[in-house]
């Protein structure tokens, strides 16, 4: 691990963490953590070694121009970040990983090590997949958690799923081995649109960890980039009959299998959403 700076004394601090790769359809996950990097104007105080993790001919490193006119070479790791969210009494640690291509165990060691160092109390995955799900309509959000007792408080499921997994999947094994509770939101991403980015399940992630938190995310341009992504999909399924038929019978099967009260609780978690975002002055149109 790389130090970049000192790190002053954290208030209960939760940590967020999102990964490249596997686990992040639509690059939503990534993408939601890069959001909360900028608008909660997040300090970078540690880098892992990416030599002990990555392949550079599957992650390379990049090269660009930098302001002085030099070459700048940046190499892929995983940075940890601290902030405190506007109206928030606590703390955040925001990991923004990429997915290692070998010592996943050693990886998720030194990471959760950190975490302890900075007093992080409970850790929050996000991730997005690829489903059977139409555009038209609001991004699934599926909550677990492998520990029962912070399930049942914060009404998530427990995750029963077997299969194989990704770098979020080590990571939160690692976090049970250690008694380190953690929580896990999975955004599902309609496969035939997978390109990214995907600025609505991004969206549908940010809610999640308001509702978490009780604290507003600022959207910014979120929404219009959402509103246009949809635009832009309805336009490819009206030049293709084919397409435009498969996603009118996910339609049909997604309001079928909806129950008028679950509909009922999400437009509350939603406007209860927008009056936080007024109550900062962060209301979005």
């Amino acid at each position: 691990m790389i130090e970049l700076e000192d790190v002053p004394d954290l208030v209960d601090p939760i940590m967020i963490a999102a990964f490249e790769g596997w686990n992040d359809a639509g690059e939503s996950a990534s993408g939601a953590l890069d959001h909360l990097m900028l608008v909660w104007d997040a300090t970078t105080v540690a880098a892992l070694d990416p030599e002990d993790f990555y392949d550079f001919q599957v992650n390379r490193p990049t090269v660009a121009i930098g302001p002085n006119g030099d070459r700048e070479l940046t190499w892929p790791t995983s940075q940890i970040a601290v902030c405190r969210p506007t109206g928030s009494p606590r703390d955040v640690v925001l990991l923004r990983g990429i997915e290692p291509n070998m010592r996943w165990r050693e990886f998720c060691a030194q990471l959760l090590a950190r975490a302890d160092d900075l007093g992080v109390q409970t850790v929050v995955t996000l991730g997005a997949l690829l489903a059977d799900t139409p555009h038209t309509r609001p991004v699934p959000v599926t909550g677990t958690s492998s520990d029962p007792e912070l399930a049942r408080r914060l009404e998530l499921e427990e995750s029963h799923y077997e299969g194989p997994t990704g770098i979020v999947g080590v990571f939160q094994d690692a976090c049970r081995r250690l008694d380190i509770p953690s929580v896990s939101f999975w955004a599902a991403v309609p496969h035939y649109v997978a390109q990214p980015p995907c600025p609505k399940a991004t969206i549908a992630l940010l809610g999640q960890i308001e509702d978490l938190l009780e604290v507003a995310v600022p959207l910014g341009d979120l929404p219009e980039e959402a509103r246009a992504w949809e635009r832009g999909v309805d336009e490819l399924s009206r030049e293709d009959s084919e397409v435009a038929e498969y996603v009118r019978s996910l339609e049909e099967s997604r309001d079928a299998a909806e129950l008028p009260e679950a509909s009922g609780d999400a437009i509350a978690r939603e406007f209860e959403r927008y009056l936080k975002r007024r109550q900062h002055g962060q209301g979005e149109a």
